[in-house]
């Protein structure tokens, strides 16, 4: 199987230049899916810390870059929507979040806030001995009691050490959200309406914010907390 992929093809979130060459590395199967970023993309083309392929998978053997608290060696690995990115030994942390174009970006954090990870909930199940597990966007799996009140389209917050719940932010009225997709990507705001669309089409959402506000639908958006506001100082998000 190939490992690269031509740059016209990688989604538009990738932080990637798509006429400067020809190919891009191609992620890993992984979180994310098709959506996620290789990480030697970060490391070499947004963040400058290494110059090739071969100096990535250095750095990484030697255990020197963290994704949400775990030691990664595959170069392709991808990284996606919230992933924590950390540097021990450079004392640099930051957390991936898409900007108001929809790229994806990296947005420096301190330690404390680079030790969870937030987790919109995609899917909840019941599991054999009566448990429920609950679906990340990113396809990861948390197991809690069944008779928590987790919904879908919720967020919690996941301590990246201890893999337990630390928070939890339901998705209502009132709610702090971003939008992460489509025109108004990286917004954040409150929402003022849920208008249920009967049948299968899509439920709109309307969402105040310090402008006119906007109007989305709720796949495109994740309740987030107030840690997230502030967080304006983003490392650049290409490879020009």
């Amino acid at each position: 199987m190939t490992r690269h992929q031509k740059r016209l093809a990688v989604p538009n979130s990738w932080p990637v230049e798509r006429k400067t060459d020809t190919f891009t590395v191609k992620a890993d199967a992984g979180p994310h899916g098709e959506a996620g970023v290789p990480l030697v993309v970060l490391l070499r083309d947004v963040l400058g810390y290494v110059d090739s392929t071969k100096e990535a998978r250095y750095a990484l053997n030697n255990d020197s870059v963290l994704v949400n608290g775990d030691a990664i060696s595959d170069e392709q690995r991808p990284i996606g929507m919230f992933d924590i990115l950390a540097f021990p030994e450079r004392g640099e942390f930051f957390r991936v979040f898409p900007d108001e174009g929809g790229r994806l970006a990296l947005t420096p954090v301190d330690e404390e806030a680079a030790g969870s990870r937030l987790g919109k909930i995609t899917n909840k199940t019941i599991v054999p001995g009566g448990d429920a597990q609950l679906t990340l966007h990113d396809g990861t799996n948390v197991r809690v009691d069944a008779d928590t009140e987790y919904d879908t389209k919720d967020s919690i917050v996941v301590d990246n050490e201890s893999k337990e719940i630390v928070a939890h932010f339901e998705y209502e009225e009132g709610a702090l959200v971003t939008a992460v997709a489509g025109q108004h990507a990286g917004r954040i705001g409150e929402v003022n309406e849920i208008d249920v669309t009967l049948g299968s089409g899509s439920n709109t959402v309307t969402v105040g914010d310090d402008t006119d506000g906007y109007e989305t639908v709720e796949e495109y958006l994740v309740v987030i907390d107030e840690n997230f506001i502030g967080d304006d100082d983003e490392t650049g998000d290409s490879d020009e």
